[in-house]
């Protein structure tokens, strides 16, 4: 049988298909992984994100015991540290262009969370603009934990010297919001959420996406109609290919 492959000339047709269609079917249960991962990231997104809000500690306790801490609701007080607030390029969807507006805040023990307050359009990006909402004295924040994801392949740098962010680099950022004791800033950002609103209405709340895309069972599907492509066109190739005279 071998032997009657090789003089037809479908040996390595036949190898280069098997690993195509390898690749290929490897390719479509990657994807129903990546799935069952979405949809398991979106169960717990939707139940924390509803839950009643937990203290800053708890979340510290998590996060120091290796839990995953990512979109927990919380509850924080302190003071914000309005004249060290940083401004990370934005795009909202009604708005148009703008700025989420990340300012410290600093608690009773000398911590310093970074809390996303909101979106504010490009007009009302100097914070003489909107003074109404720079919170003097002590305040408390409700919003989901986010953990910075690293800068992505497009996104362009940060440039701290004219407070202009585009990824949220926490570390650069804690050199901003605590000069002198970067450590006291705490890894992850608070998204606060959009009630109670701002003074004056700026920063505008609740910018988090809860929403995530989810096309995985689609490129899935996809694969594995490639696959059976592969399978097809090599079997008429090889049916017609069997059907010719030996030489």
């Amino acid at each position: 049988m071998l032997d009657t492959v090789r003089e037809k000339r479908l040996l390595w047709p036949t190898v280069l298909a098997l690993i195509g269609l390898v690749i290929l079917i490897s390719l479509g249960n990657w994807q129903m992984q990546r799935l069952d991962w979405k949809q398991g990231l979106t169960g717990a997104i939707a139940e924390r994100v509803d839950a009643p809000p937990v203290p800053l500690s708890v979340v510290e306790w998590r996060s120091a015991e290796g839990g995953d801490v990512e979109y927990t609701r919380v509850t924080a007080e302190g003071q914000f540290l309005h004249d060290r607030e940083m401004h990370l390029y934005a795009l909202d969807h009604a708005q148009g262009p703008g700025w989420h507006i990340v300012t410290p805040l600093r608690h009773s023990d000398g911590t310093i969370t970074l809390v996303n307050r909101g979106y504010v359009p490009h007009a009302l990006k100097d914070p003489q603009s909107r003074q109404q909402g720079q919170i003097p004295g002590d305040a408390r924040v409700v919003g989901l934990v986010r953990v910075p994801a690293p800068q992505g392949m497009f996104v362009p740098a940060n440039d701290p010297q004219r407070n202009i962010w585009y990824w949220r680099d926490v570390k650069a950022m804690a050199g901003v919001a605590a000069p002198d004791n970067p450590s006291a800033v705490r890894a992850y950002i608070i998204d606060a959420q959009a009630e109670p609103a701002n003074p004056g209405g700026w920063p505008k709340g609740g910018t988090t996406l809860l929403e995530l895309p989810n096309r995985h069972l689609e490129y899935a599907l996809t694969w594995y109609g490639l696959a059976g492509a592969l399978i097809a066109v090599f079997l008429a190739f090889a049916v017609n290919r069997w059907r010719q005279p030996t030489a």
